[in-house]
């Protein structure tokens, strides 16, 4: 086996062993303990910092992605939702048939322009949730919403007009 010596390197060694050869014991554990602490330096700084940095990053995706997951799984399907079987009929029928669905009791009336609906007392969220609907099951328009704050918490009375 042949082995590839270089006399610039050799000389560079050779003066290293010099110069190592020419100090004291003192200056030799101070100049050992340097290159520990460099090391120890380029250890930390080189190798643990990036790979705890990695970790961490490494770490907040999973959290993300988990987050976004539970957040999917919440929501449901993303499939979409068929349409509403559209009301037909006078706005007087398309009223009172919404409102025996969601069990409201709405006095309805003919108006020049469609209905008006008049509920002496139900419940804020069964009110919203006939209004809309109305508004996405037929042809009729809210116009008009005057919703007035009943005795009982929840509870609200409302007159709605609904125009074609």
């Amino acid at each position: 086996m042949s082995r590839f010596r270089s006399p610039a390197f050799d000389n560079a060694l050779a003066r290293a062993a010099d110069w190592w050869n020419g100090l004291s014991s003192r200056e030799r554990w101070m100049v050992g303990g340097l290159g520990v602490f460099l090391g120890l330096l380029i250890l930390i700084y080189g190798v643990v910092k990036p790979l705890q940095a990695a970790r961490a990053d490494a770490l907040q995706d999973i959290r993300t992605y988990e987050t976004l997951n539970a957040r999917i799984r919440a929501a449901g399907a993303l499939s979409a939702a068929p349409p509403p079987e559209m009301r037909s009929g006078t706005p007087v029928d398309i009223l009172n048939a919404a409102a025996q669905a969601r069990g409201i009791d709405a006095v309805v009336i003919a108006t020049p322009e469609g209905a008006r609906a008049e509920i002496a007392r139900g419940g804020y969220d069964a009110i919203l949730g006939w209004i809309a609907d109305i508004s996405t099951s037929s042809s009729l328009k809210l116009t008009r919403a005057d919703i007035r704050r009943g005795t009982a918490p929840g509870q609200v009375s409302a007159t709605v007009d609904f125009a074609q």
